[in-house]
């Protein structure tokens, strides 16, 4: 049985990291989402003169590439190698629209420029100029690491730059201070991508999380710590769960956290989603228990086809106050029951098309 439920929050086991200088931005060292162990560098400050050493840089690239097009006269088996690693970095960056990686590819590019101009530089005439822009660049390079505050990673696990402040607020350890009201309070929009922080990281248990929610469903007032279910989020995954905590709230109403280990990391924009609770399933069909009735402790239905109206033996699988899911016994369990072969031949089944009769006489 599915039911409708109000929107689900999401809880993580996340931690913030932050350093001193914060008011200068961020350079993202590791891509939103990339897994990290604890104590990994994921990003750093900008320096004082980030924009001014860049240029300087970008600069320098360009002077030691025009140099290196004067020397096509050499080509050793090392800058064959290189330029083959160099085109075949540029065919991928074609296909990436991921900021990250694009800022990734074009740091191999680089580095594959400089090994080719260091190579080209100690063989050709012009090789001391050569190794000197290199060299130039370099000392850039090194005062944007030395002047850069550096934050590592606090904790094993996923990295993100979505910030939404409510890092300590939903967490796994206070899901008693968690009620209806709290949750309302936050005044979020359900399904909105959290923020991208220019100040901040977080870094994610990527191995489960936690959504809680407000339910009236008679299911949810019976679920216990540990029973399952599965939730159907929007992207339509269908994910095991299982209940970790549950508080009685106003008007009948329960509070119920069902933990996940599954998805997890397709939830990490997000910290108000809309989902589905799956409480139990069962394959057959739906009908009303008015068109149930009982004989001998076995279950039938009367069909209607063609204005003639047969008894049907039917097993019922699931059933709530007001509907029944029926199936058909297979033939072992009908022997079991304990007809015989003949009357399993000639026995007839439901199917979904048929018409049932409501409140049958018989």
């Amino acid at each position: 049985m599915t039911k409708k439920v109000p929107p689900g929050y999401v809880i993580r086991d996340e931690k913030i990291a932050k350093g001193k200088n914060s008011e200068k931005g961020i350079v993202q060292i590791k891509a939103e989402g990339e897994k990290v162990s604890k104590g990994s560098q994921i990003f750093r400050y900008k320096n004082d003169n980030e924009e001014e050493i860049n240029s300087k840089i970008d600069d320098l690239n360009n002077k030691i590439q025009e140099a290196l097009l004067g020397q096509d006269n050499l080509f050793p088996d090392d800058i064959k190698a290189i330029e083959n690693q160099i085109e075949t970095k540029i065919d991928g960056l074609k296909s990436k629209n991921n900021i990250q990686e694009i800022s990734e590819y074009k740091k191999d590019i680089n580095t594959y420029i400089l090994k080719k101009s260091k190579i080209a530089g100690d063989l050709s005439k012009a090789g001391s100029y050569i190794n000197g822009l290199i060299k130039e660049r370099d000392n850039y390079q090194n005062k944007l690491k030395q002047n850069s505050e550096y934050i590592t990673a606090p904790i094993s696990g996923v990295v993100s730059y979505r910030v939404d402040g409510l890092e300590e607020t939903l967490t796994p350890n206070n899901f008693k201070d968690l009620n209806k009201n709290m949750l309302e309070e936050l005044d979020l929009e359900t399904g909105q991508i959290v923020t991208t922080s220019n100040e901040k990281g977080k870094v994610i248990n990527n191995y489960e999380c936690y959504i809680a929610t407000i339910l009236n469903s008679d299911e949810a007032k019976d679920a216990e710590i540990g029973k399952t279910a599965t939730l159907r989020l929007s992207t339509q995954d269908e994910i095991e769960a299982t209940v970790a905590y549950v508080s009685k709230q106003e008007n009948k109403s329960v509070l119920i956290v069902f933990n996940i280990r599954d998805c997890v990391e397709k939830l990490i924009d997000y910290r108000k989603i809309t989902f589905d609770v799956i409480w139990w399933k069962y394959e057959g069909l739906k009908v009303p228990k008015l068109a149930i009735y009982y004989e001998n402790g076995l279950s039938y239905v009367v069909r209607n086809r063609a204005g003639y109206q047969d008894k049907i033996l039917v097993e019922i699988l699931k059933e709530n106050d007001n509907y029944c899911i029926i199936g058909s016994y297979d033939n072992e369990e009908l022997k079991d029951l304990g007809y015989t072969t003949e009357d399993i031949i000639n026995m007839k089944k439901i199917s979904i098309y048929d018409e049932i009769v409501i409140n049958p006489e018989i």
